[in-house]
């Protein structure tokens, strides 16, 4: 069985008198600093010289310091950038400044798994990665519950490690739903493939294949729009309360029936045989070398992606149809 933590079994005390730095303040930053802040602690953030997001930052409450000061400060250190910025900042700004006994954190485990970030003896490197986007995770905290992490340690020079992260974890509210004990191998590779072969990358090719399948075949775009794409999120909050059985549970016996008999016809064997193939590149750092290299040549490809998707007709009608919905709130 897989080791949990909860708040009852984790000791606050590590972080008492201890400065954590946020370097980032973007979707998952600012979520972690004001988390950590409303449980008591000391948090201050790192932000390069001209970035918008120091008056946010300054506005709840927050110190804000260059990454280089905010560095020095720190006794707990959480890189909160975009994975593709972290190694430079990291090696010109983070490690020369940070304190021996102190502890490099990451909320993914990308960069360590990967070796673009190699941090020197003497720190502690853990991970806590939390299982939902950052305005999720702050909205939930602010309900007085929370979300699941994972907890993970690459290298423990203090001794203290494990309870040093689990008290990070508890102070934004993870030990409120459950913190699993993992590796950062571990949830690199299942995180990265969660995102390609199911939630956003399988998704998002299944709600279009199947919206061009309907209007192809003379279906109206608004209806072809809603049974694909609007009508998901009913369903995937029914998995998320109670697991696939809920789910069959709660809608009707013939879509129950249809789900037994035609989603396999749909999820065949050729297609995890492509999850494996998606699997093998992430586990062999296929993945991770091409991502990289699409960022350092100016993520032309990736730029180039984005706008032909955002112009797809499922986008165009589902703009139309939102827009009578002004009840939808994006941050959630």
């Amino acid at each position: 069985m897989a080791k949990l933590y909860y708040d009852k079994d984790i000791d606050a005390r590590p972080l008492e008198g201890q400065t954590i730095t946020i370097i980032g303040y973007g979707s998952q930053g600012h979520a972690h600093a004001l988390n950590l802040k409303d449980s008591g602690h000391r948090v201050i953030i790192g932000l390069y010289e001209g970035s918008k997001s120091r008056e946010k930052a300054r506005a709840a409450g927050l110190e804000v310091f260059s990454n280089v000061e905010a560095a020095k400060r720190a006794d707990i250190l959480m890189m909160c950038l975009p994975d593709t910025k972290q190694p430079q900042v990291y090696r010109q700004e983070i490690q020369p400044n940070m304190k021996p006994g102190s502890m490099l954190m990451f909320c993914h485990g990308f960069n360590i798994h990967y070796k673009t970030i190699k941090p020197p003896k003497g720190i502690d490197v853990t991970m806590i990665a939390p299982k939902a986007p950052g305005h999720r995770m702050r909205k939930v905290f602010e309900m007085g519950l929370g979300v699941p992490s994972l907890v993970a340690v690459h290298q423990d020079s203090t001794g203290r490690a494990r309870e040093r992260a689990l008290a990070y974890g508890r102070g934004i509210g993870s030990g409120r739903a459950g913190i699993l004990d993992t590796t950062f191998k571990e949830e690199t590779e299942t995180d990265l493939f969660g995102e390609q072969a199911v939630l956003c990358g399988g998704v998002s090719a299944l709600v279009k294949a199947g919206y061009e399948v309907l209007t192809e075949a003379g279906y109206q775009p608004e209806s072809a729009y809603f049974e694909v794409l609007h009508e998901l999120k009913l369903i995937v909050d029914l998995m998320y309360q109670g697991g696939l059985e809920y789910m069959r549970y709660s809608i009707s016996d013939t879509a129950e029936y249809g789900d037994y008999t035609r989603g396999p016809k749909v999820i065949d064997d050729h297609v995890k045989d492509n999850m494996r193939k998606i699997l093998k590149d992430i586990q062999s750092g296929a993945f991770a070398r091409e991502w990289i290299a699409e960022n350092d040549e100016g993520q032309h490809r990736f730029l180039r992606l984005r706008k032909e998707n955002a112009v797809h007709p499922v986008e165009k009608v589902g703009k139309e149809l939102r827009g009578m919905m002004p009840w939808l709130d994006k941050t959630t």
